[in-house]
């Protein structure tokens, strides 16, 4: 079975390093499908979940806040500044960091400060949405 080596890295450490037979992210301008051998390719991606399809049948879901995508014939590479592992993200905490990002940008006073917060709460919101997609998957 053909297999692509994946790497997600974040600012702080290697999220996830192994062989896949697919991955799966959002791309800037939609839904990207990797297979093995697939045609180089740099984009940026936006913020929610890569899925990794692994050798064994398995998946591994990784939520990315945005980032950069670089893939070769035979290696994914996913960088981003924030990346949680599916299992370890937490609805309690994604939650109070979406009303607050609602309650800032209630009370922006400037278009630079309602521009932070619309992108905290687009953030927020779609790692929400993945979390909610690895519960589903589980």
């Amino acid at each position: 079975m053909n297999t692509i080596h994946v790497d997600v890295v974040s600012a702080e450490e290697s999220i996830f390093s192994g062989e896949a037979r697919f991955v799966a992210l959002p791309g800037e301008s939609g839904e990207l499908g990797i297979y093995p051998r697939h045609t180089p390719l740099i984009s940026r991606i936006k913020a929610g979940s890569v899925r990794i399809d692994m050798a064994d049948g398995s998946q591994e879901f990784v939520f990315v806040a945005g980032g950069i995508l670089e893939v070769q014939p035979n290696c994914v590479t996913v960088l981003s500044d924030t990346a949680i592992r599916g299992k370890d993200l937490d609805d309690e905490k994604a939650n109070a960091a979406k009303l607050a990002a609602q309650e800032a940008l209630k009370n922006a006073k400037s278009d630079l400060d309602l521009a932070k917060a619309s992108s905290e709460l687009a953030v927020m919101a779609a790692q929400i949405a993945a979390l909610r997609r690895y519960r589903n998957k589980k």
